[in-house]
């Protein structure tokens, strides 16, 4: 699965899922750019960290997707640093819990900008290259919330519909172009979004840490266990080889049978 000469670049990559995609693209040999927030120090470590193992450029943007400016620089950092996209992974993403009448409306436009707004701007300023090249892989980190509901995530659960959507069009509109788009959609990972919920859970019902995120998975996802950032790296480096070539406008669960229920 060799994919040493590719440019990559993964939004919301200095931390959690983002960061298990893009070092296990660097492992593979692609040229890497990672975006999000974080200390300088620790980002320039982890840079130096993922070029000298993996023997590949590692460039960073700390662009801020939530307006269609922010998407563009980011895009021209990457055209301009690595020379182009070969593998847009759109990992970005924020979250908030409310009910729908007390949802504030600010926090509804943040989610819906970063998690689905910057997935369009992405997506079309990296189409034209990619089709140029006659090959791309586009990959979306939805969310089983992009294909069942749950109760106080208005926002999020639109914004992953959405790009469940907006993946099935892109991949109707490149059938033929040699550029595929799929969409992971995750369930119960243990990131730091994921940890709030938790934190959440145990101060609001006076349980230990342990036993609340015990009860969250008992709720949704019937294997009981946490999916893992490095299980959801390995189906993103498959979807970049050619083997699924042919697979395209999929939504992949690895959800634990959630949403088998």
């Amino acid at each position: 699965m060799n994919l040493r000469g590719k440019k990559a670049l993964v939004t919301g990559s200095t931390s959690g899922i983002g960061l298990s995609i893009a070092t296990a693209l660097a492992e593979q040999g692609c040229d890497v750019m990672i975006n999000g927030f974080g200390e300088a120090s620790a980002i320039k470590t982890l840079m130096q960290d993922l070029g000298s193992k993996n023997r590949v450029k590692v460039h960073y943007s700390p662009a801020d997707l939530s307006t269609a400016d922010g998407v563009a620089s980011l895009m021209a950092e990457a055209q301009a640093k690595l020379g182009g996209v070969d593998i847009l992974v759109n990992n970005a993403g924020i979250q908030h819990t409310s009910p729908i009448e007390d949802f504030p409306p600010e926090r509804w436009d943040a989610i819906i900008a970063i998690n689905l707004s910057a997935v369009f701007h992405s997506i079309r300023l990296a189409v034209p290259g990619m089709k140029q090249g006659g090959w791309g892989r586009i990959i979306n980190i939805a969310s089983t919330h992009g294909l069942v509901a749950s109760p106080f995530k208005s926002a999020y659960v639109a914004a992953k519909h959405g790009v469940l959507g907006l993946t099935k069009v892109t991949a109707l509109e490149l059938a033929t172009s040699g550029v595929t788009c799929n969409a992971i959609c995750p369930g119960w990972v243990r990131t730091a979004l994921v940890e709030r919920q938790i934190e959440a859970r145990a101060k609001e019902r006076g349980l230990p840490l342990e036993q609340a995120a015990v009860e969250l998975l008992a709720e949704k996802q019937p294997s009981q266990r946490f999916t893992q950032p490095s299980d959801l790296a390995a189906l993103a480096v498959f979807l970049c080889t050619e083997a699924a070539g042919n697979m395209t406008g999929t939504a992949l669960p690895v959800d634990g049978a959630w949403t088998a229920q």
